[in-house]
């Protein structure tokens, strides 16, 4: 093994203690815009600086990882297909060495699919990729995938990590099952084993437990970390079993502890700048003015206008009004006639009341 595939492999696997956290963020390749992984680079930003290396496609490299940063990258090198699509397992090289030389690549990983219609594709383009990687001492990481029709179980991921490893792959990613010591004994190359779908948090720092314990060298998660409510506090938690040799219940302690030590600012201050004080300002003070002046207007003012006066004017000189003006009084001031002296008028002019009600 040459000095510079020595040295690239020593940044994701660290030599004090033969350890490897890392951070997947490649399932845009097959996935597209996974959930909470909307905006790779807002969920990359706080997490780099917490993983050994990180696990993505050149596309979210160039446009949402830091130029600056000393956080290794191991690039996927391989796709072709989609969720929506007919097969997963149809993948093939999509990145050159070049490019990945250019985007200073730490390590290149692509997917073989044992067992599956293009078994014999992926499997052979492993192979191509390592001839070309190590001609300039890039080491490859070899994905184990799975799926409906494939298993999960000690035998089947045997196999498949073998082969990887036969064709040459430096490292191989695949996932943890039981018997899982049996994988790592069959397979002479390191074994790093994948997060998978979201679980609670205990489940997740359970998972890394045993996979570190069953003999693998890390855990390569994605998920089970960004799709947290508390991302930064589940990878500190992460990383505490796998450099710290911490056991599920001091892990777990560890991110109870970081999250409520999270700054509540953040979460807690700008709703209750949404809620306290614009609603003050919406209730309060504009209520008021609402509620108190204007209703005053309209209340004192105006009833005071429409009660007292115009009543004044029917009680005192209604006849007047009767014979020379009815109509006017019926279609200006129906429900004070109604309301105010509804007997008197009662025997006078029934007729023209009834009409009035009919109205409301």
């Amino acid at each position: 093994m040459n000095w510079g595939l020595q040295n690239r492999i020593s940044r994701i696997i660290k030599p004090q203690n033969n350890r490897a956290l890392m951070l997947a963020v490649d399932h845009g390749y097959f996935l597209g815009p996974t959930e909470k992984l909307e905006n790779p680079k807002k969920v990359i930003a706080p997490l780099l600086k917490y993983c050994d290396s990180l696990m993505v496609t050149r596309g979210v490299q160039r446009s949402s990882v830091s130029a600056t940063t000393d956080t290794p990258m191991v690039l996927r090198v391989s796709g072709g297909s989609s969720i929506i699509g007919e097969d997963l397992s149809q993948e093939d090289i999509t990145v050159s060495i070049e490019d990945a030389i250019r985007l200073n690549a730490s390590a290149l990983a692509m997917s073989i699919f044992v067992g599956s219609k293009y078994e014999y594709q992926t499997i052979v383009n492993l192979g191509k990729l390592v001839n070309e990687a190590e001609k300039y001492g890039l080491p490859v990481l070899a994905v184990t995938a799975v799926g409906k029709e494939l298993g999960k179980d000690a035998r089947y991921l045997s196999l498949a990590c073998r082969v990887a490893a036969e064709q040459g792959a430096h490292i191989v990613k695949t996932y943890y099952c039981d018997n899982f010591e049996k994988v790592v004994q069959s397979c002479p190359v390191p074994i790093i084993v994948a997060g998978g779908k979201k679980i609670p948090e205990r489940d997740a720092l359970q998972l890394t437990f045993n996979a570190i314990k069953g003999g693998a060298v890390g855990v390569d998660m994605g998920r089970n970390i960004w799709q947290s409510e508390h991302p930064v506090s589940m990878i500190k938690a992460v990383r505490a079993i796998v450099h710290n040799n911490q056991n599920v219940d001091q892990a777990f302690k560890l991110y109870q502890k970081l999250v409520s030590e999270e700054p509540k600012n953040k979460s807690n201050k700008p709703n209750q700048n949404k809620s306290n004080k614009p609603n003050q300002n919406k209730s309060n003070k504009p209520n008021q003015n609402k509620s108190n002046k204007p209703n005053q207007n309209k209340s004192n003012k105006p009833n005071q206008n429409k009660s007292n006066k115009p009543n004044q004017n029917k009680s005192n000189k209604p006849n007047q009004n009767k014979s020379n003006k009815p109509n006017q009084n019926k279609s200006n001031k129906p429900n004070q006639n109604k309301s105010n002296k509804p007997n008197q008028n009662k025997s006078n002019k029934p007729n023209q009341n009834k009409p009035d009600v009919t109205r409301k």
